[in-house]
């Protein structure tokens, strides 16, 4: 499905992929509820991540493209 995912896109994290992935080992891995329960839009993309803005007030996100799924 990532090849699907573009810029403007509406999206949602996959809790499973993001849980034991390397990014939640680099960081406080008690993610908020609304990154699993909302959706968010992409902004910008590079070959493997997506820059995420969640319409709740907090900062954009990068995470890998394989970590999303396409909200319809």
């Amino acid at each position: 499905m990532p090849a699907k995912i573009k810029k403007g896109a509406l999206v949602r994290v996959i809790k499973e992929k993001l849980e034991n992935s390397v990014e939640a080992t680099a960081s406080d891995s008690r993610f908020p509820a609304y990154l699993f329960e909302s959706k968010g839009e992409i902004l910008d993309m590079n070959d493997e991540y997506a820059l995420i803005r969640f319409y709740v007030p907090t900062p954009s996100v990068w995470l890998r493209l394989d970590q999303l799924e396409l909200v319809q």
